[in-house]
């Protein structure tokens, strides 16, 4: 893979950081969603042919992590172009593709993505939303919580299980479920983070859907389904890069000018020292990412997997470092709603737990990399 962005990349991170700077922390997410469209970031990813940028996750995680260093992450840019852009362009059929590519790629149609559920956590093999055969159409059954933007989607990409003809056992499938769906509704989370993009209970009350609400070959199961949970991952490891980040320089910023005695405090190495070990971490967070978007984008589903995890562990744990360390550099500014840290503090912690917690990525990487056997 290349050790070295391309000019390519530098130019768009460029162009995005000048993007974010424009909008910044106090950002309006419809006026900042509508210019990054007008300006073809959102469908970077997505097929040209579908009115997309012809790229991949690498320049969409590009996207996201300027975005975020300059205090205004878009949440969405991981569910609707990443995760349910990707999924589709990938095993829709023509009719799903012209019908949604071109929306998600252009911000005129979002789409969330619905997978966790109350009693199945981060267990993709516990879900027990189901769906059935009736005659030829579908009907879906079941509870997701901790569903990102359901308020603001035209539709939500439905993770839910159906049993196989040939063995009985149930396996994934994904549906295309419409946000106007009888027997589809949704409640808001009231969470302690504040974020922009809300957070809902999903209910599918025998929810009918057409056969072609169906993503996909029915038999496909998990395939499709870490289709989009690997892009998932390496743009929440953006997310978090470009929040580590952010907080970075405000703590910069400030060390190099706050003076207490007769020099700035971030003469004085037990300043300049950790800032400059979460600016490490980050780097290194970084490298891991972008080799894990390579090997995506190039077709090793296998190989990007273990790197997707293993990006989105190191972002999350050096996203709290860098963020916790950026407070403490301030003291008690650190925690003023004026330099603006302090909600960062719980942001942080979403990309420790969220889409997997880390000791998940854990279990797979002693499991699936180091072939240590199972506790569970």
């Amino acid at each position: 893979m290349p050790t070295t962005e391309t000019d390519e990349h530098k130019t768009l991170r460029s162009a995005v950081a000048a993007l974010g700077k424009r909008h910044g922390p106090a950002y309006d997410r419809e006026a900042l969603w509508s210019e990054a469209a007008k300006l073809g970031y959102l469908g970077v990813n997505l097929p040209e042919a579908y009115g997309g940028g012809g790229g991949g996750i690498s320049e969409l995680s590009i996207v996201l992590e300027e975005l975020g260093a300059a205090g205004c992450p878009l949440l969405m840019l991981v569910v609707s172009p990443a995760i349910c852009g990707t999924v589709i362009a990938r095993f829709g059929t023509d009719a799903q593709k012209q019908h949604w590519l071109p929306g998600l790629a252009d911000g005129t149609r979002l789409m969330a993505f619905g997978i966790t559920e109350p009693d199945a956590g981060s267990n993709s093999h516990r879900i027990t939303t189901t769906a059935h055969r009736d005659g030829a159409d579908w009907i879906l059954t079941g509870r997701k919580v901790f569903i990102s933007g359901v308020d603001i989607a035209d539709a939500t990409l439905i993770v839910g299980r159906t049993e196989d003809a040939r063995t009985g056992r149930l396996k994934p499938c994904l549906f295309i479920v419409p946000r106007d769906a009888p027997g589809f509704t949704r409640h808001p989370i009231d969470m302690e983070l504040h974020a922009v993009e809300k957070q809902f209970e999903l209910v599918l009350d025998d929810v009918r859907l057409p056969p072609d609400a169906l993503v996909g070959d029915e038999d496909a199961g998990l395939l499709q389904l870490f289709a989009g949970l690997n892009p998932e991952r390496i743009m929440t490891a953006a997310f978090a890069i470009g929040m580590g980040r952010h907080a970075l320089a405000k703590a910069v910023a400030y060390a190099r000018d706050r003076t207490v005695w007769t020099t700035p405090i971030g003469a004085h190495q037990a300043i300049a020292h950790p800032l400059a070990q979460a600016h490490i971490d980050l780097e290194l967070a970084r490298l891991m990412m972008q080799k894990a978007a390579h090997l995506y984008d190039t077709g090793d589903d296998m190989g990007a997997g273990e790197a997707a995890n293993m990006a989105k562990y190191a972002a999350g744990e050096a996203c709290v470092k860098a963020v916790d360390q950026a407070v403490h550099t301030l003291g008690g500014n650190g925690l003023t709603r004026e330099y603006g840290l302090a909600s960062l503090i719980t942001a942080a912690r979403v990309a420790r737990i969220a889409p997997v917690s880390r000791e998940m990525i854990l279990n797979y990487v002693s499991h699936q990399t180091l072939g240590l056997p199972k506790s569970y």
